[in-house]
């Protein structure tokens, strides 16, 4: 499915996990509600998040203080208290609720001694810190501001010499299911994938300021001042046989996609969807052997030299 999350951290629309009090019609994402959500998903994406964050433990050296800018419910940020067991940790976000479950996550594998909450929207909110960042991630947070350039040029001036700035932006449409189910038409995902792409630009052009930007991470990274920009993709492969989890989240995901874009779809995809969220068709999400998630997430990193 396209632009989808793993929960905040991580997803590019509805099934997003971060919070920033972004406004429209149909685009309103309650972050509060979606958190036993998003913590779930955040969880499945595990895998995914270790490697990136290992790959930023080669880049970056025993970071004294490292920002999630977006935290959701700290499933990343617990990561990196994990990964860098030197570091003190923080989370941001605008949602309280989201926090407060980050802060019982840290309590409970261990990590309050040396992890920290920030309430407030983004960027405005990292004016608050007391200390400059080494490392100030952003996981999917950043498509929710409005103007992409400006926040990231905020982001930078919140890093300490020699700081990095890391943000997961882009990647690929992740995939669930078989091109061809064996009922309806075949190439369901790709069109779902073209709604959830009109859906994301309805809502950037409802965010305050939304500002249009070739998404040319690594040119806009160069552009806030930063430099050494590089790019890394990283692949989270649950294959058929899915777990238990895992159908609950492919069913999560696709029971929000019907519920958004089912006034959309055409009475065939329609009904093909319906099939596939019903718990009593053995040709369901639930039942059917052949569901799996694949999903990659690319991570742009650059450093403020100066």
């Amino acid at each position: 499915m396209a632009h989808d999350d793993h929960g905040h951290d991580g997803t590019h629309d509805h099934r997003h996990p971060h919070s920033h009090g972004h406004h429209g019609h149909d685009t309103d994402i309650d972050w509060a509600e979606m958190g036993p959500l998003l913590e779930s998903q955040a969880e499945l994406f595990t895998p995914l998040y270790e490697r990136a964050l290992n790959w930023l433990g080669k880049e970056v050296t025993e970071p004294g203080l490292i920002v999630d800018a977006g935290s959701g419910p700290g499933v990343v940020t617990c990561l990196f208290a994990e990964i860098f067991p030197g570091a003190r940790v923080m989370a941001v976000d605008g949602s309280g609720p989201l926090l407060e479950r980050a802060r019982q996550r840290a309590e409970r594998l261990g990590y309050s001694d040396r992890f920290d909450t920030l309430t407030g929207e983004l960027p405005g909110a990292l004016e608050e810190l007391d200390y400059p960042a080494d490392l100030l991630w952003a996981g999917r947070s950043l498509h929710h501001l409005g103007d992409q350039r400006a926040a990231l040029a905020a982001f930078a001036g919140r890093l300490a010499p020699g700081g990095t700035l890391a943000i997961m932006e882009g990647g690929l449409p992740s995939r669930f299911l078989p091109r061809d189910l064996g009922f309806g038409r075949p190439g369901l995902e790709a069109r779902l994938d073209a709604l959830e792409a009109e859906w994301f630009a309805r809502m950037r052009a409802d965010l305050p300021g939304s500002v249009g930007e070739v998404e040319d991470w690594p040119a806009l990274l160069s552009g806030a001042g930063l430099t050494h920009a590089r790019t890394r993709s990283f692949l989270l492969d649950l294959p058929a046989p899915a777990s238990d989890r895992a159908r609950a989240y492919v069913a999560g995901t696709l029971a929000r996609v019907r519920e958004m874009h089912g006034t959309e779809l055409d009475a065939e995809d329609r009904a093909t969807l319906d099939r596939l969220l019903d718990a009593d068709d053995k040709g369901s999400v639930h039942h059917r052997p052949d569901v799996f998630v694949l999903a990659a997430h690319s991570v742009h990193t650059a450093v403020r030299t100066g």
